[in-house]
C-alpha cells in the first residue's frame, strides 16, 4: 500500500549551517537514535513565486518578524509534464511553522498558475487559500532552487525529523522544472544546511547533542540568501514583467 500524502503541517523548524565534516560527524553521532529515509539521498527543486520588487521576500528577512509566508512549486528529481509536483503555501508565524500542500500534476499546475483553472481532484480548500494568495501579491517566477537532501526518522518519537542539504544551488533563467536540476551556488560547497523539525519539544538527548559538539541554530533561509545575494543586483539591472491578474509562470 502506497504511503499516504501528508498535505497539511504544523511543527516548528530549527536550522544549522555546519560545515561538511562537522555534519558527517554529527550524521555519525545521530545514529543510536535515527533511521535514514526509504528514499536515501534525494533531489529536491522548487520554484518560488515573488512579486515584481521582491516585497514577499523582502518582508520574510525583515526583523523582526512575526508572520511571513511563500508560495513555491516543488518536486522530486527532474519531472515530466505529466508527473506529480506540490504546490506549497508556506506561513510561519510566531515560531510556527505551517505549510499546506496539492499534489497535482505538474501540466495542471501551470495551468492553474496562469489561468486559475482548478483540477478537480486539488484539495479545494487549500487551493482556496493558494488563490488568496495569488489575488494578493499577483506574483511571478523569480528562482529556482534545487538541492540534495538526505533525512532522518526519529526511531522513537515519530514527529522528530532532520535533514540535511548539500549542494544548495539557484539559477534565475530557465524557470521551469523540466529543464534539469542544474544551478549557481549559494552555500560553499563545505557548507551544509541541518534542519530539526518537531512538533512541540526538541528531545533532550538531541539538544545535548547539540550543545555538546557546540552546534547552534541559524536564521538561514535558502530564497532569502539567494534574493540577498544574487537577486537584489539582478533587480536593478534586469527589468522583470509584470504579471497581469495571475501568475506570470516563465
Amino acid at each position: 500500500m502506497a504511503k499516504k500524502i501528508q498535505d497539511v503541517f504544523q511543527r516548528y523548524e530549527k536550522k544549522y549551517v555546519l560545515d561538511a565534516n562537522l555534519a558527517k560527524e554529527l550524521e555519525v553521532r545521530l545514529m543510536p537514535f535515527v533511521k535514514p529515509d526509504s528514499y536515501g539521498i534525494y533531489e529536491i527543486a522548487n520554484l518560488y513565486f515573488d512579486t515584481d520588487d521582491y516585497s514577499i521576500i523582502r518582508a520574510s528577512i525583515e526583523k523582526p518578524v512575526v508572520y511571513k509566508e511563500k508560495l513555491r512549486l516543488r518536486c522530486y528529481g527532474i519531472p515530466k509534464r505529466d508527473d506529480k509536483v506540490f504546490l506549497e503555501l508556506k506561513k510561519k508565524f510566531n515560531d510556527v511553522v505551517y505549510k499546506r500542500r496539492v499534489p497535482i500534476i505538474l501540466a495542471d499546475a501551470e495551468k492553474y498558475l496562469t489561468s486559475g483553472i482548478r483540477p478537480a481532484y486539488a484539495d479545494q480548500q487549500i487551493i482556496n487559500e493558494i488563490d488568496w494568495f495569488i489575488n494578493m501579491y499577483h506574483p511571478a517566477t523569480k528562482a529556482f532552487i534545487a538541492y540534495d537532501r538526505a533525512a532522518f526518522f526519529s526511531k522513537e518519537a515519530k514527529d522528530l525529523r532532520i535533514t540535511f542539504d548539500r549542494n544548495i544551488r539557484w539559477r534565475s533563467s530557465q524557470l521551469d522544472l523540466t529543464k534539469g536540476n542544474w544551478g549557481f551556488p549559494i552555500l560553499d560547497s563545505n557548507k551544509v544546511l541541518m534542519e530539526v523539525k518537531f512538533l512541540e519539544t526538541m528531545p533532550l538527548w538531541l539538544s545535548c547533542l547539540l550543545s555538546e559538539m557546540e552546534i547552534y541554530g541559524s536564521s538561514f533561509s535558502k530564497y532569502g540568501t539567494c534574493y540577498q545575494e544574487h537577486l537584489l543586483a539582478e533587480r536593478f539591472t534586469t527589468k522583470n514583467s509584470l504579471s497581469k491578474g495571475r501568475i506570470l509562470y516563465a
